[in-house]
């Protein structure tokens, strides 16, 4: 090759390398200026898109922004007074009201969080509304946090509900680009997650959302074990990421952010603000992304290292409770067909007689009959518990924005229902309390008709054993309670799902602090600074003495039984 023509090649292959260089300059564009050009983050925010599982119930789903904007008014709270500030306000001039203490709010004219007025126009709307996800990419101390933001119409959860509601999904890629933890917003926490023990399809992480809430899990069966008892599942929805609109957002602040997302800069409440109550009650509307928990979620990584992570042994014990009513009732069925062949057994072999229950062999005064008659009867007793409160928590505030109607129960426990919670709010009445997702009838009832088969063609030998045993185990119930009534007092770190104030979250410590130290019972006055005079009264209900004297009657009656064995004898 002549020296010409390699200097042709030369020049040729600079020109084209020039023109490369070029367009890949033109091309890097970093519109937000956060230092990540945005065909990056558009290829991050595509590549750890979240896989959204809703559970089958779930009425609302990631809506764009627009949506709420567009039928809200613009309101400023004074004084809980609120004055109209613009009927109709545009996205653009959100980013006017950048003053967090001013307290200004979109409240959506299409209903109240009395109604179902905003679920209905977005269920009647949704299918031209589609799904909007909005994602938010930046770099800190040399890791990358890629935030997957969710606006959804309206929160209606099992303890609060409002107007508006944000959530996010957060990946953290470490220096080389590997992603090495999410974590999910749940209420006003979440929980945190090495990447390896992230359910995942792909690269894209899955994510569980709770009805109604919209709190973010790492499992289908997480959520019903806490004060928030959230219903979570696999079993409606499913928003892959093909399946949604990926928005990237710019920063905060005018000039980072195109002019159609100056609602980043929105200092007020996506939803209604009401008054003092409904803060401690989670009724007003959340603040946007970027003001979140004092803007730390928008932050990232101070948000993130504050949550809690995922433990696997509580994920056991949280799958267990899930799957509780089907396991027990597997169960069941497998020690119904034992009991029912251990009879059959038994009647080949022509080891039946009459009476085949051996509870019903009544011949005269004497002592078996005695204990069979007992026994019977702490059945018959037993089978009532089930219908009255075993515990019961009553409250009686005379004055302020909680005053009751006189003595209102708070928390009660009974066989029917588990545990339930009253959170004085109007129209809401006892709801479910998560932590014990477990109706107790379903347990003590087994219990005894597997105790009245088992004493078909039961040994007179055995029968005193049988009878004693079966009334400890009516006792046991009674003493959980009472042992989770000492327990109230380490759950109270939980009220943080509330949203409640911090003044009101010392309020219930003091009362749940009262119960627990006094478990068996008793009635209290408190003059609490949120509540003011409060009235407590505490204690076991007729269906935990109901049992308690079915256990002793049980008890009893296994005694007779073996006396009349050592008479015998």
């Amino acid at each position: 090759m002549s020296i010409k023509r390699r200097e042709r090649y030369v020049f040729v292959f600079m020109v084209v390398a020039c023109l490369l260089l070029t367009t890949h300059m033109v091309n890097a564009t970093d519109s937000d200026g956060d230092g990540i050009d945005d065909a990056t983050e558009q290829t991050l925010a595509e590549t750890y898109a979240p896989v959204l599982y809703f559970e089958k119930n779930e009425k609302v789903f990631p809506v764009a922004i627009e949506y709420h904007v567009s039928n809200s008014n613009l309101n400023k709270s004074e004084g809980g007074i609120p004055v109209l500030i613009d009927v109709n306000p545009s996205v653009e001039e959100l980013s006017d009201y950048t003053d967090i203490s001013e307290n200004y709010y979109l409240d959506n004219r299409k209903g109240t969080i009395e109604d179902d007025g905003i679920i209905n126009d977005y269920r009647e709307n949704m299918a031209t509304l589609g799904y909007t996800v909005y994602v938010h990419i930046f770099e800190k101390n040399g890791e990358t946090f890629i935030q997957y933001w969710l606006f959804y119409a309206f929160n209606q959860g099992t303890l609060n509900t409002h107007e508006g509601d944000w959530e996010m999904v957060q990946v953290v890629l470490n220096e080389t680009g590997r992603p090495v933890e999410a974590m999910y917003s749940q209420h006003v926490s979440g929980q945190r997650a090495p990447w390896g023990e992230v359910q995942k399809s792909g690269d894209h992480p899955k994510v569980y959302v709770a009805r109604g809430s919209h709190a973010n899990y790492f499992r289908y069966y997480q959520g019903k074990l806490g004060l928030a008892s959230d219903y979570v599942g696999k079993n409606g929805r499913v928003l892959k990421p093909d399946a949604y609109t990926l928005v990237l957002l710019g920063e905060q602040g005018i000039g980072n952010h195109i002019s159609q997302q100056n609602w980043i800069d929105f200092a007020g409440r996506w939803g209604d603000f009401g008054g003092e109550e409904d803060e401690v009650r989670g009724k007003r509307g959340p603040y946007g992304p970027a003001y979140r928990e004092n803007g730390d979620m928008w932050a990232g990584m101070e948000w993130g290292e504050s949550l809690p992570s995922l433990n696997t042994m509580w994920l056991r014990v949280e799958w267990f409770f899930y799957h509780f009513t089907t396991i027990y009732l597997a169960i069941l069925a497998l020690s119904l067909a034992g009991i029912i062949f251990a009879i059959y057994r038994k009647h080949k072999k022509d080891e039946l007689k009459k009476p085949f229950l051996y509870l019903l062999k009544i011949d005269g005064i004497n002592m078996r009959s005695i204990g069979n008659i007992l026994a019977i009867i702490g059945i018959i007793v037993a089978i009532s518990a089930l219908f009255y409160q075993w515990y019961g928590v009553e409250i009686n505030i005379p004055e302020g924005s909680y005053k009751t109607p006189g003595p209102t129960e708070i928390i009660t426990i009974d066989g029917t229902h588990g545990i339930q919670i009253n959170l004085l709010e109007e129209g809401k009445g006892m709801i479910q309390a998560g932590a014990f997702p477990i109706a107790f009838s379903l347990l003590v009832g087994a219990a005894i008709i597997f105790f009245i088969l088992g004493t078909i063609g039961l040994e007179r030998n055995k029968a005193w054993k049988k009878y004693m045993m079966r009334g400890v185990k009516f006792l046991v119930p009674v003493v959980l309670i009472i042992v989770a009534v000492m327990s109230f007092g380490m759950l109270a770190f939980q009220l943080n799902e509330t949203g409640a104030s911090a003044e009101a979250k010392e309020d219930a410590v003091e009362i749940i602090n009262t119960i627990s130290s006094h478990p068996f019972g008793g009635d209290t006055a408190l003059s609490l600074p949120d509540y003011g005079d409060v009235q407590v009264t505490w204690g076991m209900g007729p269906g935990a003495y109901l049992l308690i004297l079915s256990g002793i009657l049980l008890i009893v009656s296994g005694a007779l039984h073996l006396m009349a064995v050592k008479e015998r004898e």
